[in-house]
């Protein structure tokens, strides 16, 4: 007998062999955790000049296609009518973009590195006497108080054979390992560099070719999707790029203007590092809601080196800034790019700096965004396929501002088990006198025990 195969055998039985395969390759990742995690290396590390184009060309694109745009009208103004008029405005946008931002990075660099040298030689050449200004206040305000005075300076001398023990036995025996460390570094300075310029190469394919790359996947998810599911595909991958675009540009204009701001107030006050300190500042303040504390703390210590008194109006500047900005700067710039509570804000930039570190910090707002929006998204078609509110303030019981009606005490029912016995307790610790005058008043000895009880158990509810 000859076994007809239909359509969906084949779907059953190619679901259990993807399934059994996807089974092998979790199994092997788990045993051969190791080696999966050096392949996965090799291959980022030959990846990475690709993500930094990738990058940096994402950072450049409004920049680009602003660009290119004023470049073509201005090509077509006039009369004379170029062959490749787009290709020369390509080149024009691709030229701004990448001058711009080495621009950019060489003024970060130039304001950052002179600054820091200079810091280091400060603070090494103040350090000293600090510490003897240091020491002879302690020796002052300490000098009627000699148990506080020798618990000081036992912790100081603790502090100072740690330091020459660590010199001695940490340092000096691992000199050759410090050495390696050292070259090791340098050599990924010069792998980064090398990477970065490539970087630049591969973002400048990146510019040009977005629009094509685009229409290529866009063509990919309509031949394998049906319509509907295609057009919301499409739909979501603008809504993701909106985001990621709105948060990111507006993030960095937001700290640009806040590193501004900082700067100008310290030359105003002329306070020390003013421009090496702004840097810090509007740099750190990329990272959501911990970003401006991140910067102020190095900030701060660079300052109580010099004069403490700066230091405390230097805090309270930062404070005054991070307000500004939060209340004032970030929503005009950013609006409601993500639409995130501040509770998600701060469970995002938590998550994604335990995770991923500062990259993690900074992108982790636009992703838990649109993690969020999908969600709320299926969630939302769910109810109102099940004919529920969508709303969420339906499904909100306020139980401050909302007082609920007090309930009145329902009167106990009487048992007849409870009556029997009180009544036959009555009957029998009745006297004479006081069966003679419930007769008189026309009651029986049931009758007077039972309106007795009724009026002990309303005594009791009334207490």
């Amino acid at each position: 007998m000859k076994i007809k195969l239909e359509k969906q055998h084949y779907q059953w039985g190619l679901t259990a062999f993807l399934v059994i395969v996807c089974c092998f390759i979790v199994f092997f990742i788990l045993y051969r955790f190791d080696s999966v995690g050096h392949i996965l290396g090799k291959i980022g590390d030959a990846i990475e000049p690709l993500v930094y184009g990738m990058i940096m060309a994402y950072l450049l694109c409004p920049i680009y296609n602003f660009t290119v745009s004023r470049s073509y009208s201005l090509i077509n103004k006039g009369k004379y009518k170029f062959k490749h008029d787009l290709t020369l405005a390509k080149v024009v946008g691709t030229i701004i973009s990448i001058a711009i931002l080495l621009v950019a990075i060489a003024g970060v660099l130039w304001m950052i590195i002179p600054g820091l040298f200079d810091s280091i030689i400060k603070v090494i050449d103040l350090l000293p006497g600090a510490m003897k200004s240091f020491t002879s206040w302690v020796d002052v305000k300490f000098a009627n108080l000699p148990v506080a005075k020798d618990y000081l300076d036992q912790i100081s001398n603790n502090i100072t054979e740690y330091a020459i023990d660590f010199a001695t036995n940490t340092i000096l025996p691992n000199s050759g390992n410090m050495a390696a460390a050292i070259s090791g570094t340098v050599f990924g300075a010069i792998g980064f560099f090398m990477n970065f310029l490539i970087g630049i190469i591969v973002c400048v394919y990146f510019l040009n070719i977005k629009d094509t790359l685009a229409a290529q996947a866009k063509k990919i998810i309509v031949a394998h999707f049906k319509e509907r599911t295609a057009a919301e595909i499409l739909e979501g991958a603008e809504y993701t790029n909106k985001t990621f675009g709105g948060f990111i540009s507006g993030k960095i204009i937001d700290s640009i203007i806040i590193g501004i701001l900082c700067f100008i107030l310290m030359s105003i006050f002329g306070w020390e590092y003013s421009l090496l300190i702004s840097c810090i500042i509007g740099i750190t303040n990329i990272i959501p809601f911990f970003g401006p504390f991140i910067g102020a703390i190095p900030s701060a210590l660079l300052l109580l080196m010099v004069n403490p008194m700066h230091c405390l109006y230097f805090i309270i500047l930062v404070i005054a800034l991070q307000q500004f900005d939060g209340n004032i700067l970030g929503p005009k710039i950013l609006g409601d790019s993500t639409g995130l509570g501040s509770f998600w804000v701060l469970f995002a930039v938590l998550l994604g700096g335990g995770l991923f570190g500062f990259v993690g910090m900074v992108v982790s707002i636009p992703v838990f965004a649109v993690i969020y929006a999908y969600c709320a998204r299926a969630l939302n078609r769910r109810l109102a396929k099940r004919g529920f509110s969508t709303n969420t303030l339906d499904y909100k019981v306020d139980k401050y501002r909302t007082r609920k009606p007090r309930q009145k005490r329902s009167k106990p029912v009487l048992r007849d088990d409870v009556i029997n016995a009180y009544v036959k307790d009555e009957v029998t610790e009745m006297t004479d006198e006081e069966i003679q005058q419930a007769e008189e008043e026309g009651h029986t000895i049931m009758e007077a025990t039972l309106v007795e009880f009724r009026d002990q158990e309303n005594t009791q509810d009334k207490k």
